[in-house]
């Protein structure tokens, strides 16, 4: 029966590596294939070493602060899109993920101001502007903000 540790790769998908350094028969003694003297020749030289000039890393800058990492990414309805629900109903997050305006129930939601809204409704998300927050109290409706 086969098993795992009876798997191995076809004949002639692999190659035995070279052994340098092991005698003149082997096509790969005395130097190893490095050529004569020199610093690459020896073993000290690192990859990242760049011949003594300023390396990379002392080059670049490493200055300054960026705040994206803690920025708030915000998942976008505009109302628009919020017209679609009935009059009077209460329009959350996780009805908003039901009817597939927004990808994820746990990430903050903003309504934005694009488009009409012709029906009341209750809007509850995390941020709105102000032109949307305008329009939904406009057309009747109310604004609640979640924390």
């Amino acid at each position: 029966m086969r098993r795992l540790q009876h798997l191995r790769p076809a004949r002639g998908a692999t190659k035995a590596s070279s052994r340098r350094g092991r005698g003149r028969g082997s096509g790969t003694g005395g130097t190893s294939g490095k050529g004569h003297k020199g610093q690459r020749a020896r073993s000290s030289i690192q990859p990242w070493f760049e011949g003594g000039q300023m390396p990379i890393q002392r080059r670049m800058s490493h200055k300054g602060f960026n705040n994206a990492r803690f920025a708030k990414t915000f998942q976008i309805v505009n109302v628009e899109n919020l017209d679609r629900f009935a009059a009077d109903s209460v329009v959350t997050p996780d009805i908003l993920k039901e009817a597939g305006l927004v990808s994820s129930r746990f990430r903050p939601v903003k309504i934005l101001g694009r488009g009409e809204l012709k029906k009341a409704l209750t809007v509850c998300a995390h941020s709105f502007s102000s032109t949307a927050a305008e329009m939904i109290e406009s057309a009747g409706g109310s604004v609640e903000v979640l924390s």
